[in-house]
């Protein structure tokens, strides 16, 4: 019997209604089928956090300087922000990776040092955010982010990133692969006021056209070429790397735990660039970013939790662990109608 079949008749025969515990039932599966076995497990959980800065950010499309994104980069390897604590309640191993944050953080051992350039990406209003070189280099921290997890034991991964503005290069990312207006994908961030808003999405639009007037934007040439495209001129080395990492996963066919707008942007780039990977993919968390909901859904995603949050760092990847290990939990230790002798009732 193939594999398909006879995990869905495991589901089946659990001592319950057919279909009765919904979504579990939908993850249950799906994690099976990753991992190729009747009896999935979630070893070694591991959380990436990826910090970068963002050239765009200077030109004030985010109500938060740049600063913060070191001041929590430093914060996290104090065990004081919201990441450390799910991380914690959930048992994730976490690690810091700075691929590009503007500050020298070489006094803090906890952060991994594998910074593309020292200041972030370059300002993508009026140039690519970065070369090919480095975002080659980028996608490679993922993929060796991924292989140290995998040594380790992970079965199931999460991602997670914090680079303030990255709200910005998610949005266009969102808007050029999805066919959709900017001002459809544009939103408010950390919390940008309705002018902000629109300042940040004028900013958006002239950063859009000026790559459409260098005509890498057109419809010729290569699909995976113009996508590499994209990931460079637009992307964060954060966003590259989780792009990376998210890949790189599928490959070693890993569950994979999407967290929110900007994690979503990835997981939608990931997508294009490789398409099985929404197979391995769990949407965890819808938040309240403008245009979060419709590009899950132009995706086919449907997102686990809708809690408001908009923190970023991976925390709804990490709330919604509890559920995703319930279904295989439900999957292993449930007993079946054979075994404990109750009569099929449906």
């Amino acid at each position: 019997m193939e594999l398909r079949q006879a995990l869905q008749e495991k589901i089946d025969n659990l001592n319950k209604p057919k279909g009765s515990l919904g979504r579990l039932e939908e993850l249950a599966f799906q994690i099976g089928m990753i991992q190729q076995t009747l009896s999935p497990t979630l070893s070694h959980p591991v959380h990436l956090l990826f910090g970068a800065d963002h050239g765009i950010e200077r030109e004030g499309v985010s109500v938060s300087p740049r600063c913060i994104t070191w001041q929590q980069m430093v914060n996290f390897t104090r065990g004081g922000g919201g990441v450390n604590m799910f991380c914690r309640q959930h048992g994730f191993d976490l690690r810091l990776i700075d691929v590009g944050v503007d500050y020298d953080l070489s006094a803090y051992p906890q952060i991994l040092n594998r910074k593309i350039t020292p200041h972030g990406t370059a300002n993508f209003r009026y140039e690519p955010a970065m070369t090919e070189e480095e975002m080659e280099r980028a996608l490679a921290v993922g993929r060796e982010q991924v292989d140290a997890a995998a040594a380790a034991g992970c079965r199931i991964i999460s991602i997670g990133e914090m680079g303030i503005a990255n709200t910005s290069p998610s949005s266009i990312w969102m808007s050029l692969l999805l066919d959709l207006p900017l001002e459809r994908c544009v939103g408010a961030g950390a919390g940008l006021n309705s002018e902000g808003i629109q300042h940040k999405l004028r900013i958006l639009q002239e950063s859009v056209a000026l790559a459409q007037k260098q005509a890498a934007l057109s419809s010729s040439g290569e699909p995976g070429e113009r996508l590499r495209f994209l990931l460079r001129y637009f992307g964060g080395f954060e966003m590259v790397a989780a792009v990376g990492a998210m890949i790189h996963a599928a490959e070693w066919r890993m569950v994979v735990l999407v967290d929110g707008f900007i994690m979503s942007a990835c997981a939608l780039m990931a997508s294009r660039l490789m398409p099985s990977f929404m197979d391995f993919a769990i949407f965890c968390h819808s938040g309240d970013e403008s245009g979060h909901q419709l590009m899950l859904d132009r995706m086919g995603a449907k997102p686990l939790l809708h809690l408001g949050l908009r923190l970023g760092e991976g925390t709804g990847a990490l709330c919604a662990y509890p559920l995703i290990d319930s279904a295989v939990r439900m999957l292993n230790e449930m007993g079946n109608f054979d075994d404990n002798e109750i009569t099929k009732y449906f």
